[in-house]
């Protein structure tokens, strides 16, 4: 069976405006995530630290620190430059070292020159990744990593041994 709405049609509606003693909650939109958006036109040299997310399209070179935070490069975004932040996403290019709280995303049209450290990490096909990847537990989410430079040695390391193995 049919409830009887709040608004009638029958030219005696029960809206706010009519019935001012009403108790009638205002319904509100939640504002949108806050996002700075750096655009394609735009070039950057030096240090950029926030507490919100930032959207990347242009040319930034030197260092990006939002630790609690998503960081987005954008198609047309070119970064030259450390990434500190909880989450990143690439779908543009980025060289340097990233060091990530949750979640590297790199897309298939993402290119990443340097080492990454994160507790998980998503490479789509087609995505390019030339460096070291070091996977935290969990456990040491909240615990800083080692600095991304010293991951370097083992690298070269790994390699060493990687063509030792092919040669024997």
């Amino acid at each position: 069976m049919l409830q009887p709405s709040e608004y009638s049609f029958n030219g005696k509606a029960n809206s706010p405006a009519s019935t001012p003693n009403s108790f009638n909650p205002v319904k509100t939109v939640s504002a949108p995530i806050e996002q700075a958006t750096i655009g394609r036109t735009l070039v950057i040299k030096g240090e950029i630290s926030g507490a919100e997310a930032l959207y990347i399209d242009g040319q930034i070179e030197g260092k990006i620190s939002m630790p609690e935070n998503r960081v987005t490069i954008g198609r047309n975004g070119s970064v030259q430059a450390n990434i500190s932040a909880r989450e990143v996403v690439v779908m543009g290019k980025v060289t340097g070292n990233i060091e990530c709280t949750d979640r590297v995303d790199i897309r298939s049209e993402g290119v990443v020159n340097g080492d990454v450290s994160t507790v998980r990490i998503s490479v789509e096909d087609g995505a390019v990744l030339k460096g070291g990847i070091e996977v935290r537990s969990g456990d040491q989410k909240q615990n800083h990593a080692k600095p991304v430079e010293t991951l370097k040695p083992a690298v070269a390391e790994t390699q060493k041994a990687m063509s030792a193995t092919a040669s024997a």
